[in-house]
């Protein structure tokens, strides 16, 4: 008989609590490593990376072979549903993801249904990730947040504080309400495809929540994510959902109840104690602060160690707090997972 496959990342998310607990880093296939710009280099574009399997199967498993992580997570890019929705997506070298604005007009014309042919290869990359990764190795899928990709259309670029989609909504109520309602639908459909193509859960990030008012929480964050996680829920019951709300503070300590997710996210500002409060009623991921990612040395140990000791006795997934930046350095994530990893001994 065949011995089965222990995914630790599976068990957290089903509320086991594991020590040394799983590791993985959001954007961990990134520009901090010397192989990732090299394949980048090869492209003809981010885009170009994102939708050809070669390169985004390499860059997926280049972080695996290099450091080990518990779970590899799809390369791709959380506005491949606008530019499905031919919203002239593009990524500029210094100025980051650009489109073109929407108006309410634009709005009503949005025709979803050639989404899946458009994405077809990043479902061939999750294809072929999951044949390619060690058995062990959970693959998550990906997708942003029906708000947090709103902001970028309305905007047609990235903003501090995403004023231009808060006033928006404020402005053209019944549009926006439209806008959110085909996010969620068309990504709970992609959420659903990555599955079907071998994806083990799935994460959704809500990168703009923390801008939100509790009132415009409720409605913009937490409402469309419900209606993502009750459509998976119910056509691929037993998929695990995590959710990423950056900077939702105190709104987190019901976001699991009330958008049905199994894993809540916390960054690096959630403080210990509502942390704990989470944790108590499931799976939570992170929370290192990036910086430390940077620093090395001490001010890395100490972070490793405190999360640790916070939620280490509970269900975790050992994440940032947000992704990794460019200027890590590849030998400070090796230390980070030597110390994780060393925890056990201890």
């Amino acid at each position: 008989m065949t011995k089965a496959v222990e995914r630790k990342v599976m068990k957290v998310l089903a509320g086991e609590t594991v020590f040394p607990p799983p590791v993985w880093l959001m954007r961990q296939a990134g520009r901090y490593l010397p192989e990732y710009r090299a394949t980048r280099a090869t492209a003809k574009g981010f885009l170009d990376l994102c939708y050809t399997p070669d390169l985004a199967v390499e860059v997926t498993l280049q972080p695996i072979r290099r450091f080990g992580f518990d779970a590899a997570i799809l390369f791709s890019d959380i506005l491949v549903i606008p530019d499905a929705l031919d919203r002239n997506v593009r990524f500029v070298e210094g100025k980051g993801p650009l489109m073109d604005p929407i108006t309410p007009d634009g709005i009503a014309a949005l025709d979803g249904s050639g989404m899946h042919a458009h994405l077809a290869p990043v479902y061939e990359t999750v294809r072929r990730l999951r044949a390619e990764l060690p058995a062990e190795t959970t693959l998550l899928g990906f997708c942003g947040a029906p708000w947090t990709v709103a902001t970028y259309m309305i905007a047609g670029h990235g903003t501090p504080d995403q004023a231009p989609a808060r006033l928006f909504a404020m402005q053209h109520p019944a549009a926006f309400e439209t806008l959110l309602g085909l996010l969620a639908e068309m990504s709970a459909d992609y959420l659903i495809a990555q599955i079907d193509a071998g994806a083990d859960a799935v994460q959704i990030f809500d990168s703009w929540a923390g801008v939100l008012s509790e009132r415009d929480f409720a409605r913009f964050s937490i409402g469309p994510v419900k209606r993502m996680v009750d459509r998976i829920r119910a056509e691929r019951p037993g998929v695990p959902v995590i959710g990423f709300a950056k900077g939702a503070g105190a709104q987190l300590e019901g976001y699991r109840a009330a958008t049905g997710i199994e894993c809540v996210g916390l960054d690096w500002t959630v403080p210990a104690k509502l942390g704990r409060q989470i944790q108590a009623g499931g799976a939570v991921q992170g929370n290192l602060d990036p910086l430390r990612m940077i620093a090395g040395g001490r001010a890395l140990d100490e972070g490793v160690d405190e999360v640790l000791e916070t939620y280490g006795d509970g269900p975790l997934i050992f994440n940032l707090g947000h992704g990794i930046t460019p200027q890590a350095d590849p030998e400070n994530v090796t230390r980070l997972m030597e110390r994780i990893r060393a925890a056990a001994k201890q």
